[in-house]
């Protein structure tokens, strides 16, 4: 076999490796203890958002003061956001402590497709 042939097919075949692989991108969203209710659903809403697009989440509750003392509240408000968006994503890495702050990821299901862009901007004006 041709060296130069054999170098070009194995160019081809990377080329073509690179083009098929997916990468992954991982989205932040900080959060406090003491969040109210409409502020955690504005935050809900982005996780979801984030889920939808097939990206991970990375929620961060970020402990001040006083607040370090109680980690179960950060631990109850993180199991919340995975309930109320369980339907999106599963919880790839469970809650835990960090320092001042508490850590969690999600990543989206295997079967739901990532919206493109164009997709998700016409279903939001279709909405409106």
């Amino acid at each position: 076999m041709d060296y130069g042939k054999f170098k070009y097919e194995s160019a081809q075949k990377a080329r073509e490796a690179r083009r098929n692989q997916q990468l992954t991108v991982i989205k932040e969203q900080k959060l406090r203890p003491k969040i109210d209710t409409h502020d955690y659903e504005t935050k809900k809403k982005a996780v979801a958002r984030f889920l939808e697009h097939g990206n991970k989440v990375k929620v961060t509750i970020m402990f001040r003061g006083r607040e370090q003392s109680r980690p179960e509240l950060g631990f109850r408000l993180l199991q919340r956001l995975a309930d109320d968006v369980a339907e999106l994503g599963f919880v790839e890495a469970a809650p835990k402590q960090d320092g001042r702050n508490m850590i969690m990821v999600l990543a989206p299901h295997k079967n739901v497709k990532p919206r493109s862009k164009a997709a998700a901007s016409a279903e939001d004006t279709r909405e409106e």
